[in-house]
């Protein structure tokens, strides 16, 4: 069963801590929402949603999420642009969600984008592409799988060590 990608989005955007100064805006918002999906992809075997997630210039993008913010780019995503109710989520999919958010929210998005840039799934949908140039390419959803799946195998191979 797959999630609205707007309620995965409001989930984020409410679990950001705006008493210490912390915010999100749309280009963090994109990159949590994509290793959500990647996670779940790598750790259950299918999508946590439905949309496709293309290779942007500035890293993974969903097209309804960028409609959605389009106006916002750099403005802090408040509160108040919530159009779901996160309380229909369930109790499995919420504790995974806080998870990608206590692991990715503490980062920048300048390091976030730093490290899609560098992982193969975005890379090979990129292909031949120019840094600078635009493109919407779909980010293959097994590409995704195979390669987290494979840093998750690297990860218990250490700690067993």
């Amino acid at each position: 069963m797959t999630i609205s990608i707007h309620a995965i989005a409001d989930c984020f955007i409410l679990a950001v801590d705006r008493s210490t100064g912390d915010n999100i805006n749309t280009f963090k918002l994109q990159k949590l929402v994509y290793y959500a999906q990647v996670w779940h992809l790598a750790l259950h075997g299918e999508p946590l949603f439905s949309n496709d997630i293309e290779a942007w210039v500035h890293g993974p993008v969903c097209i309804e999420l960028h409609q959605r913010f389009r106006d916002q780019k750099d403005i802090p995503i408040e509160p108040d642009a919530i159009i779901t109710d996160i309380n229909q989520l369930d109790s499995n999919t919420r504790e995974f969600l806080d998870e990608v958010w206590a692991v990715y929210g503490q980062y920048s998005v300048a390091r976030l984008e730093k490290m899609t840039h560098e992982e193969s799934p975005w890379l090979e949908a990129r292909a031949k592409l120019p840094a600078d140039i635009r493109g919407c390419n779909v980010i293959n959803q097994e590409s995704m799988r195979k390669f987290y799946s494979s840093r998750m195998t690297a990860r218990r191979r250490i700690r067993e060590n």
